[in-house]
């Protein structure tokens, strides 16, 4: 979003989640502790993963890159907004605005390929189990992550593509708590009706493709478990429809926001905190607190970290310097 000589506007207002003032501090607190969950249970299955041998497998790689990129997802708008809960002017500048447009795009598209790239390690761990070593190697893990980063790029670059030379010289308030692009491009000052389809048929690409892929993904796979038996059926139902939950939480909004950008709804930012906060705190309990090899693998890692031996000698060295 270079300035031109039609580009007066120096800021944009960001209307936030609520304008009530007496509301805001409650907010904060909520959304501080969300936050922090969010680092702390994304935080822990990365160094679970990269810390346990056992885990060194498809399925643990691929998580351990899905909660990174949900560090990111979270971490691209959620801290400005829980200090401009404390703030009465909330705002960005010009140029950081098009910053969080590039980065919610590349890091959600990024997660659309990681999901779907999931789904996949699944329906070949069920569906060819003899040939799964073979088929889901090291490099292609590798190969698989560098595409969901290329992809989410890719995608994010087409979107500012669309925008970056928009002209903004009238209104500048944002009913969102980040650069939502839909909402930003209204502002501009020109028609942006054809800008808008483009952006829908982008997007919309994107989130109902990678959407159709893993409904596919998981129809098979549900349907490769109950001619085997009905007590896998169980419990490969119980887990994919938690698989499911997160998969439509993130991609439901994202796109009921894409497919109706031509007109205002003031819902549309409480459904981006589904797939803001909301998804990256339901990725770590729906695929590791379910997960016994994950959770014997972290009760390790606390016993490595707080070993009560360790801490018992430390309590008797502070009350024997006590009583001397």
């Amino acid at each position: 979003m270079n300035e031109t000589n039609h580009s007066r506007v120096m800021e944009f207002v960001l209307l936030g989640l609520s304008s009530s003032k007496e509301f805001q501090p409650f907010l904060f607190v909520i959304f501080s502790l969300l936050y922090l969950s969010i680092l702390m249970g994304n935080f822990l299955i990365i160094l679970t993963v990269t810390s346990d041998a056992r885990l060194q497998t498809p399925m643990y790689f691929l998580l351990a890159n899905l909660s990174f990129i949900d560090i990111c997802i979270a971490s691209f708008a959620t801290p400005k907004m829980i200090v401009e809960f404390l703030v009465e002017h909330k705002t960005i500048s010009f140029n950081n605005c098009p910053v969080q447009i590039f980065f919610v795009h590349l890091f959600t598209g990024s997660e659309m390929v990681i999901l779907v790239s999931k789904a996949y390690d699944r329906y070949v761990a069920i569906c060819k189990p003899l040939h799964y070593m073979t088929i889901m190697s090291r490099r292609i893990c590798i190969i698989l992550v560098l595409v969901s980063w290329s992809v989410g790029f890719i995608h994010t670059t087409s979107q500012l593509a669309f925008t970056v030379n928009l002209p903004f010289c009238g209104p500048n308030k944002v009913d969102s708590f980040f650069c939502d692009l839909p909402l930003v491009t209204k502002l501009a000052c020109i028609d942006t009706y054809i800008i808008s389809l483009l952006i829908v048929a982008d997007s919309g690409f994107l989130s109902l493709s990678s959407f159709l892929l893993l409904v596919i993904s998981y129809t098979v796979i549900l349907i490769t478990v109950w001619k085997h038996s009905s007590a896998s059926m169980a419990k490969a139902h119980s887990t994919l429809t938690a698989h499911i939950t997160v998969v439509t939480l993130f991609f439901g909004p994202c796109i009921f926001i894409y497919v109706w950008p031509f007109t205002s709804y003031s819902v549309d930012k409480v459904l981006a905190v589904f797939y803001t906060i909301f998804t990256p705190i339901l990725n770590p309990a729906i695929y590791t607190l379910r997960n016994k090899q994950m959770k014997s693998a972290m009760s390790k890692l606390k016993i490595r970290y707080l070993k009560p031996g360790q801490v018992s000698a430390v309590i008797r060295n502070v009350l024997f310097l006590d009583a001397k």
